[in-house]
């Protein structure tokens, strides 16, 4: 009986392409951890008031890219990326898109199985940001990401900012 069930699981499995829908590319699993919605509440400057962002990762292409869309205090400001292996380059690479207007290419280097580093050019940012630094972290259920922006020749000090398991929507006006 139990040699039959572990077959017909097998079988299962092997036969049934959504079985196997979950499975993301080897060089994402990085981002396994981090798939679902997320919040986080934190203030852009000492003096402004904290915003809400929410941000949603998912497999996208058939497990070959991870899509992840945001949105801070209920669509005031937005984006959307597609991180993906680039066979060519042999690196994770990534486009983000804005409400904005602007958008960011880039790279990710992999720190360790729940860490990883981003690089990032930035092109038709207002505020004079042209390249975006952070390194995020998942640990015990949540994850943190720190995050430096090259303005005017220099580097920002690092933001941190933790994210927490969500059930609020990705709102975009």
């Amino acid at each position: 009986m139990m040699r039959t069930l572990k077959w017909l699981v097998c079988a299962i499995c092997f036969y049934n392409p959504l079985a196997w829908a979950a499975e993301l590319a080897k060089e994402l699993s990085v981002f396994s951890p981090y798939l679902g919605t997320w919040q986080a509440r934190f203030s852009m400057a000492a003096d402004a008031p904290a915003v809400e962002d929410v941000s949603r990762w998912e497999r996208a292409l058939n497990g070959t890219a991870i899509r992840t869309l945001h949105s801070i205090n209920q669509g005031e400001y937005g984006g959307e990326s597609l991180i993906f292996w680039d066979k060519q380059k042999q690196s994770l690479v990534f486009y983000y898109f804005t409400t904005a207007g602007f958008y960011t290419s880039g790279r990710i280097e992999v720190i360790s199985e729940y860490e990883f580093a981003a690089y990032e050019q930035v092109v038709g940012d207002q505020n004079g940001i042209t390249q975006v630094k952070s390194t995020s972290r998942f640990k015990e259920g949540q994850f943190s990401v720190a995050t430096q922006y090259f303005k005017q020749g220099k580097w920002t000090a690092p933001q941190t900012r933790i994210y927490t398991p969500s059930k609020k929507a990705v709102v975009f006006k």
